[in-house]
């Protein structure tokens, strides 16, 4: 199976270079200066499960796409989709599929809407990584995993080539039968995370140390989970009880990303993580914080545009 991989930051490089170190068939889709720093020192990953140094991985410039690829996993921040979508258009042939890995589902609309609802598989990721001065890949726990599967359910013979592809390379591959389901999970419990810890400016342990922070936490988790029932995917019990657990755990360090992005000035992904699920809210379902935490992010948003 030819794989491409777009892009080869925290993420894409990481998942790819471990495909790669195993012996597929992959391909990074870069931009010309990240091409032109893997062509100097490779492709290096720092992991508590082990390290990889790929001398010289393969990777392709969007231009230099000509052929079609079997797997396009996808890992761009939400932000940065439609300009994806546009660099690996050309390398989609009429069986390639698109594994993509972001948070949320709004992405599934617009792959959907540029490529078709067929080629487009469900997926997600756990992993937190980051990408030094120099280009090194940072692992930084222990956790590193993709799901995927059918958006429809059940399995079927080309997602059981995804999966012997993607297995016993390095990392916790999974291949699911509800991966929507999974989804929808994930982003309940994300969703919660980054608009408690970005409101909040604080760590899940500090909330909770704080007069009603853990009242909070656990309002923001049943309101994201009260939308995705809505949509026929109230998240199971034994999740939402492992995600409550994990949003109301005294001392805890776990923050979101999004918290980590907007501390060093960066771009969020506030319409994708939070408003979409507002914007997908049903009848009947409660109001609590969620929209105030909206707020906070747009609010950050158009003082950062602003040079604030």
């Amino acid at each position: 199976m030819r794989i491409l991989v777009v892009g080869a930051g925290a993420t894409g490089g990481y998942f790819g270079g471990r495909l790669a170190a195993a012996g597929r068939d992959v391909t990074f889709l870069v931009r010309a200066r990240r091409a032109e720093q893997l062509a100097a020192s490779g492709l290096r990953i720092r992991s508590p499960h082990g390290d990889v140094n790929l001398a010289s991985p393969k990777t392709v410039l969007a231009e230099g796409l000509a052929e079609p690829y079997d797997l396009v996993l996808l890992s761009c921040k939400a932000y940065d989709l439609d300009g994806a979508m546009a660099s690996f258009a050309p390398a989609m042939g009429t069986d390639s599929m698109i594994l993509p890995v972001l948070n949320g589902m709004r992405h599934l609309d617009a792959l959907d809407a540029r490529f078709g609802h067929a080629r487009v598989l469900g997926g997600q990721c756990v992993i937190a990584a980051t990408v030094d001065d120099d280009g090194t890949i940072l692992h930084l726990n222990n956790v590193h995993g993709i799901a995927y599967g059918e958006r429809d359910g059940g399995t079927s013979e080309r997602v059981q080539r995804v999966d012997a592809a993607l297995s016993g390379a390095g990392f916790d591959a999974r291949l699911s039968e509800h991966i929507a389901q999974d989804m929808w999970e994930k982003w309940t419990f994300l969703a919660a995370l980054a608009a408690g810890t970005c409101l909040m400016r604080a760590s899940i342990g500090e909330i909770v140390a704080a007069p009603g922070g853990d009242a909070t936490m656990r309002g923001l988790f049943d309101e994201c989970a009260a939308i995705a029932g809505a949509h026929g995917h109230a998240p199971r019990a034994a999740f939402a009880e492992k995600a409550l657990t994990m949003l109301s755990q005294p001392k805890s360090s776990l923050t979101a990303s999004m918290l980590r992005d907007l501390e060093r000035g960066g771009r969020i992904e506030a319409d994708h993580i939070v408003g979409d699920l507002i914007a997908r809210r049903g009848a009947g379902v409660p109001r609590s914080i969620l929209e105030l935490a909206y707020t906070h992010l747009k609010a950050y948003e158009a003082r950062r545009s602003s040079g604030g």
